[in-house]
């Protein structure tokens, strides 16, 4: 018997697992379920234009990859519309009234329009003379994305190292990682001075570089491969990482990013990551 050399990953957004029983049925072909929400298909059985031709304008997601050595030993994500809903600049910036504004130039930077330490300068500088008070007003905000806490739940349980790196800055990425469970924080810095946000951040500043190198490096410290490795993001500086990682998923990423990557997930939640390693239900916790 030949071995399978590639497996795909049918992913159902949620509440969609009707869809996904659908789909199979119109692609009359054996799979093994995961989960309700997801399946997998061996080998050749159907292509990847197939499948999305099935699949039409249904909530599913297809993630196609080499059957072996599916499961990571390492996962870097991105934070902001990442692990958790929110940009945080943006939600800063709806106190002083500039949500709109500062909205516009994320999305453009997150999108690859614009320069990202450009932006990162011009929105934190608007912080200036601001009480410090306000970053944890800010923080009340935050949403965890949904699959988040399951997702990284699981991957400890299973041993995996998990890094968490940002754009973003440390007084949420540090919150959020010790409340999750995420082994490393790498984040940006902002200024205080005198009990008051200073607009400005503390150098060097976290690049789609350096997303790239802790990657690497991390890898290299726990003697993985890259194929040994995951990373997940939305935005245009994480394409060097997902670029790089044995899986790299745009994870309801920006369209240019979305357009750049071999793997996206555009309709499920963060528990795709697990599916698309082939956990099955029963090796998910809680």
């Amino acid at each position: 018997m030949q071995p399978v050399l590639n497996v795909m990953t049918l992913i159902s957004g949620p509440d969609a697992e009707t869809a996904l029983q659908a789909c199979i049925a119109d692609l009359k072909v054996a799979v093994d379920w995961l989960s309700p929400a997801a399946c997998d298909i061996a080998g050749d059985a159907v292509t990847e234009a197939a499948a999305r031709s099935a699949i039409g304008n249904r909530p599913i997601d297809v993630i196609v990859q080499s059957a072996a050595g599916r499961k990571k030993r390492l996962l870097v994500a991105d934070l902001e519309s990442t692990i958790i809903e929110n940009e945080m600049l943006d939600e800063l910036a709806d106190f002083l009234g500039l949500r709109g504004h500062v909205a516009e130039i994320t999305r453009r930077a997150m999108n690859g329009e614009i320069d990202f330490v450009d932006a990162l300068s011009e929105r934190v500088a608007l912080l200036r003379g601001q009480p410090v008070s306000l970053l944890d007003r800010a923080a009340e905000r935050i949403r965890l994305m949904p699959g988040a806490q399951v997702l990284i739940s699981t991957l400890r349980r299973a041993g995996v190292h998990t890094a968490l790196v940002s754009g973003g800055f440390t007084v949420f990425a540090e919150r959020i990682a010790a409340e999750l469970g995420f082994d490393r924080v790498v984040a940006n810095r902002l200024d205080i001075e005198d009990g008051k946000l200073a607009g400005t951040v503390t150098p060097p500043i976290v690049t789609a570089t350096t997303k790239h190198a802790t990657l690497v490096a991390l890898a290299a410290e726990f003697g993985l491969t890259l194929d040994e490795t995951m990373a997940i993001g939305d935005g245009a500086n994480d394409l060097p990482m997902l670029g790089a990682a044995g899986l790299g998923i745009a994870f309801h990423a920006k369209p240019a990013v979305a357009a750049a990557s071999r793997w996206r997930i555009d309709h499920a939640d963060l528990t795709a990551l697990l599916y698309a390693q082939g956990y099955r239900q029963e090796e998910i916790v809680g």
